[in-house]
């Protein structure tokens, strides 16, 4: 083994909420984490302009603000955050070995992956415009649903979490415009129905995205058109939500762990392990359900918790620490 590969008990891939929560409860239990924040510090809670769904934040709290409590938080328990990202795993042996920006090998005791996935959107200027600038879109109805209350939105999507989506919107917002590209829902029946029945929710079929508009600093609109006849108009709108899914960020990982259909690594159910022994999953990497910060979090807990016991029961000279559990 070269003297230039270093040796770590715990190393977290990942810096939201997951990931971070980890790192407080892996440091506190003597595991001396080291933590590679990847290519989006902070994750996807960085682009959120308000949280107010978080506990302990009674006025509520920016991503980005929230982010940097959590990471000042990981670092006063003597967590090691460092700028760069895993771009190679190699889980065939008995050592975890990983490999940071293609140059720096490290070999691990412990691996708890908290990598997250990328909600998708429609790569229109004009969207990523007025998500960079908070100003009226999103891709989280659950997150953001509570600004657009009693106002009239716009949805993309066809699928059972865009039906999902927009019925919940529809109990916040005046109406609901929903912009289904085909002729068809791709969503269960029973989903496509519950839509289909609620009265402020009006259904656009055969019907894409032009344009999102706005006064340069809020959503005011959508310009769509008819895909069949190329007719366009435009709708009056302050919110425009995309979910037309997510991606989770787990390809390197493909050739060692197990993955769903979609690529999200499937941990033993009430647990955060994988098929590799030494290797955990936290966050949204492994949740295509509720993909929330405070759901993320408290995986981040239990990765951290099971290869704290994962180590003991390996050697015995590590001590599980009372202390994290309090």
């Amino acid at each position: 083994m070269s003297d230039t590969i270093e040796k770590l008990k715990c190393l977290i891939i990942g810096s939201g909420p997951a990931g971070y929560t980890a790192a407080i409860y892996a440091a506190r239990a003597n595991m001396k984490p080291v933590l590679y924040q990847g290519t989006q510090p902070g994750g996807q809670l960085t682009t959120t302009n308000e949280v107010e769904n978080f506990p302990g934040y009674p006025d509520g709290i920016t991503g980005p603000e929230m982010m940097m409590e959590l990471q000042k938080q990981a670092e006063r328990f003597e967590t090691d955050v460092r700028h760069g990202w895993i771009t190679k795993v190699d889980f065939s042996g008995d050592v975890h070995k990983v490999w940071v920006n293609d140059t720096k090998e490290i070999h691990c005791d412990t691996v708890i992956i908290s990598t997250g996935a990328s909600a998708k959107y429609l790569g229109l200027e004009s969207e990523q415009k007025y998500l960079k600038l908070g100003g009226g879109v999103s891709a989280c109805a659950v997150c953001d649903g509570f600004f657009y209350r009693n106002q009239e939105v716009v949805i993309v999507g066809a699928g059972d979490s865009a039906c999902e989506e927009a019925h919940y919107l529809s109990k916040l917002c005046k109406k609901v415009t929903m912009l289904v590209r085909r002729d068809e829902f791709r969503a269960s029946k029973i989903m496509a129905a519950r839509v289909q029945n609620t009265e402020n929710i009006e259904i656009l079929y055969n019907t894409e995205t032009d344009e999102v508009l706005g006064d340069g600093q809020v959503v005011t609109g959508v310009r769509v058109f008819n895909n069949k006849t190329n007719e366009k108009h435009e709708i009056p709108a302050t919110g425009f939500f995309v979910a037309i899914g997510h991606k989770p960020n787990t390809d390197i990982f493909k050739d060692y762990l197990d993955l769903d259909e979609t690529g999200y690594i499937i941990n033993v159910p009430g647990t955060a392990k994988t098929n590799v022994e030494g290797v955990f999953v936290s966050g949204d990497a492994a949740d295509h359900v509720y993909r929330q910060a405070v759901t993320a979090a408290g995986t981040g807990c239990m990765a951290a918790l099971d290869a704290e016991r994962y180590l003991a029961a390996k050697d015995s000279t590590f001590e599980v620490s009372t202390s994290t559990y309090n």
